[in-house]
Order: C-alpha cells, then sequence, then structure tokens
C-alpha cells in the first residue's frame, strides 16, 4: 500500500508583517490550506481570494484561529480565560466558514496559529479547551496539530480526527519540540536539506532531530511556508521528492483515515 501525505501551508497572512504576494503559487503545490480570519492577520478580501484559489487548485480549507493581536501577527502570549478561548476559535470558524459557503466551499479541517498553538502544544488545560471547542462545532472538523505535542494527546482522548504535522523548514530537540527561533539552528534554509529531512521523517514515522535522534511519531502531513522566493523553491523541491518516492498527495478530507 502506497502511503498518504498531505502538504499544508498558512496562507491569507496579509499584514505589515507578512506579503501574501505567493500565495497563489504556493495553492499550485499543496493539498490543503490553513487560512488567517483576520484577527493575525487578513481580512475579508484575503479570506475571499485564498478561498477562491484553493477552490480553483482543489485545495481544502482550513481556519488558521489566533489571538486577536494584529500588531504582533499573534506572536505574543496571551492568558485569557477558557471562556474566550472559545469564543475566539468559535468567531473565526465562522468568519471563515461564512466566506468559504459563499464560493459552495467548506471549512474541513482547524489549526491554531501562532503563540495560541505554541502555548496548547505544553499547556493540557489550553489544549483541552481548543479541542473541545473544535469537537463541538462539528465531529466531521479535521484538528491539525503538532505531532507528539499535548494538542495531540488530548485531541486523541476526544476521539476526534487528528491530522499531525511537521515542519519542513524546522530543526528539532530531542524533546521534540521544535528549536527556538532565537537560537541559530532553528530554521532550515537548504532546499536540498529540507527535502531529505522531510522525505525522512514521512517514510520512517519519527521526527529528525538536529542531534540525530529519531523520535518515532504518527505524521500525517508537513507544513511549508512560502513567505520568499526560496522558500517556495524549496516547498517545490519537497513536493516533487515526495511524489518521486512513491508517497500520494491528498487534501486532509480525503486522507483514507478520515474516510472511515
Amino acid at each position: 500500500m502506497s502511503m498518504e501525505i498531505n502538504i499544508n501551508c498558512d496562507l491569507g497572512e496579509k499584514s505589515k508583517h507578512h506579503s501574501n504576494k505567493y500565495d497563489p503559487d504556493l495553492l499550485e503545490i499543496v493539498n490543503s490550506a490553513n487560512i488567517a480570519c483576520g484577527y493575525h492577520a487578513g481580512d475579508d478580501e484575503t479570506m475571499n481570494k485564498t478561498i477562491q484559489i484553493s477552490k480553483k487548485n482543489g485545495v481544502s480549507i482550513g481556519a488558521h484561529p489566533s489571538f486577536n493581536d494584529p500588531d504582533n501577527f499573534g506572536r505574543k502570549r496571551m492568558n485569557l480565560s477558557n471562556t474566550e478561548i472559545k469564543k475566539l476559535i468559535i468567531d473565526q470558524y465562522e468568519i471563515l466558514q461564512k466566506i468559504a459557503l459563499k464560493h459552495d466551499e467548506t471549512v474541513t479541517h482547524i489549526k491554531p496559529h501562532g503563540a495560541l498553538n505554541n502555548m496548547a502544544c505544553e499547556d493540557i488545560e489550553l489544549a483541552t479547551i481548543i479541542a473541545r471547542t473544535i469537537s463541538e462545532i462539528s465531529k466531521d472538523l479535521i484538528y491539525l496539530v503538532p505531532t507528539g505535542s499535548k494538542m495531540e494527546q488530548v485531541a486523541k482522548r476526544l476521539n476526534m480526527k487528528i491530522a499531525c504535522e511537521i515542519f519542513a523548514d524546522r530543526n528539532y530537540e530531542d524533546d521534540g519540540n521544535l528549536v527556538s527561533r532565537k537560537k541559530a539552528n532553528a530554521l532550515i534554509t537548504d532546499p536540498e536539506i529540507a527535502k531529505k529531512h522531510v522525505l525522512t521523517m514521512v517514510k520512517n514515522q519519527a521526527l529528525n532531530c538536529h542531534s540525530g535522534k529519531q523520535i518515532p511519531c504518527e505524521i500525517d502531513s508537513v507544513c511549508i511556508h512560502g513567505d520568499n522566493i526560496s522558500s517556495l523553491a524549496t516547498a517545490k523541491s519537497i513536493k516533487e521528492n515526495l511524489l518521486k518516492n512513491g508517497l500520494k498527495l491528498k487534501k486532509l478530507n480525503d486522507m483514507e483515515k478520515f474516510l472511515k
């Protein structure tokens, strides 16, 4: 049986911090789009456009909810009450779903953004609130989470549809966490290294840590970034390399594990 894999990307993130100029190119590479809902980036226009191009390319649509903090692009940690967290997720899902329906599309997955995602990876209570909220919106929603995180643990307990992701352009520490962006070796910028890094992880279903250690984990999806011309080239070479090595690329809601 040939293995299935998904490629996802955060899109529609137009803001003073970020350009979305490569979004149309990325939407020819990826299978699933995590679309900013206006809370860290993006607006009605970018949501409409991203959904339109996604639809044209057969790319599935996901909400990318964040803290409501466009000034810091959702990267600053905030301590909110459970009620506020719940409202954040529901409101952003509904904003995007409303626009998707205008295009006869539907939001099929959710992937939290930035600091909200980082905090939920470490904090079981926050992870629980987010997972419960998504579960209550719809049992059919696929929850896209970093592999090996507390988010994955909680989602499993709640018996959700879970897709576990790795990052194509980031190095991992021995505990399975991403190397901090403050360190020199956080990012992988060489396309050759990135494509090998991804293929090894997907084939072995294990994280490649920077030290050489392997941590077994589930990998359903590869997150790529494309905010400049070289990252776009890296994204293309990662996709070609997966296909060349016999992997089947699928949008999240077409993967066999979710069709059961």
